[in-house]
């Protein structure tokens, strides 16, 4: 344990853009990802909108009170709280608690279990893990065949769980609460696609299988989904807060990560590992130095670094101690013309912005190259 003084003053995700699909508790996500230093590019993939003057919810909610159910499956917090207030606005609302009281009633997690007995009931049973497909043992250990199972959405279907009810001879009623809906303006989303597809992001997150299926299908319409799964396999982290939110990404091949409880806390917690253990670290000059998203480490000390400035050193630390020509350096800065003299502009500012001016060097009429420490040389030989 170190005291305050041998701390960092940067968090762990210093130096690393990360972006935010979710729609709701996208604050949250937010600020637990800012607190750790990270900067936060925010598009909501999707809206939620509630089915308060849906028919489907009022015809679902009608036929289960005058019908009552076997069991009622409750899978998310705000998704119950909804359709109790729903059915209240329809007059329906202590008719549904009624016949909610006697029967039996499952919640996904401690938040459902919460929003459960704030309604006066009391589940029977909420698994540890807060998975659906521990629910879904629990019913068939129990026995579906010819059993009336109500199952509460939450803006999108549960294929997988209600398949496997109705294979084991269940009759299943879904009740929808809430829609996913497009974003009415999809500006940001495209913002966010494009800063992924220039490798402006180094994470991006998801919360939902509905924001990675639309983010996708916003990819597709135009033209650059080849592009977008491209910057997730090779650069930008996909990282998702469960593997039902993984699925969509999954079925193009793209590999996620996941934190082993599916909250946003440990997903933050995910990250703080994943980021920091992506960077390259270097000894130059007698320095530490690594690099970040639009950040530079020197000795742990956090030097921000323009855009720039960042393509000229990521262009140098892909051979480091090897010589790169300028020509070559002016290709890799963002909207490169002919002018090397770009490259000499910009590598100042670098140097500037690093604070050790030493960890560039300049050699004549060849180009730049990164002052390796002479015992790294062997290791980076081969180039």
């Amino acid at each position: 344990m170190y005291d305050e003084q041998q701390r960092p003053e940067h968090g762990p995700l210093s130096g690393f853009t990360v972006g935010v699909t979710a729609a709701r508790r996208a604050d949250e996500l937010g600020a637990l990802l800012q607190r750790r230093g990270a900067t936060v590019v925010h598009a909501p993939a999707l809206r939620i909108v509630p089915l308060a003057d849906d028919g489907e919810l009022l015809t679902a909610t009608k036929e289960l009170v005058e019908n009552p159910p076997d069991v009622v499956v409750a899978t998310t917090a705000i998704g119950f709280r909804g359709w109790v207030e729903a059915a209240d606005g329809w007059g329906l609302g202590e008719e549904l608690l009624a016949r909610l009281r006697g029967i039996e009633l499952l919640a996904r997690g401690p938040k459902v279990k919460g929003a459960v007995r704030a309604q006066g009931l009391t589940e029977e049973w909420s698994p540890s893990s807060e998975s659906m497909a521990e629910v879904l043992d629990r019913l068939l250990e129990e026995g579906v065949d010819g059993r009336r199972i109500a199952v509460q959405l939450h803006g999108e279907p549960l294929p997988g769980f209600v398949e496997s009810l109705r294979a084991a001879g269940a009759e299943v009623v879904l009740v929808p609460v809430y829609r996913w809906m497009p974003p009415e303006d999809i500006t940001p989303v495209d913002r966010l696609l494009d800063a992924a597809l220039t490798r402006g992001l180094d994470a991006l997150t998801f919360t939902s299988a509905p924001a990675a299926a639309s983010l996708l299908s916003r990819a597709e319409e135009r033209g650059v989904r080849a592009e977008f799964l491209a910057a997730l396999h090779h650069d930008v982290l996909p990282a998702c807060v469960g593997p039902v939110t993984a699925l969509p990404l999954q079925a193009h091949g793209i590999d996620t990560v996941q934190p082993e409880r599916f909250r946003l806390g440990p997903l933050v917690q995910l990250l703080c590992q994943e980021l920091p253990g992506r960077a390259r670290v270097l000894p130059i000059a007698g320095h530490q130095v690594e690099i970040r998203g639009h950040a530079v480490l020197v000795d742990g000390a956090l030097r921000p670094v323009p855009p720039a400035g960042m393509s000229l050193l990521r262009a140098l630390a892909r051979r480091p101690g090897w010589v790169v020509a300028r020509s070559e350096l002016l290709r890799a800065l963002p909207g490169s013309g002919r002018d090397e003299h770009a490259v000499e502009t910009a590598m100042a500012r670098l140097r500037t912005a690093l604070g050790a001016p030493k960890l560039i060097q300049t050699v004549v009429k060849r180009g730049y190259r990164l002052s390796l420490d002479p015992a790294a040389d062997a290791k980076y030989a081969d180039g």
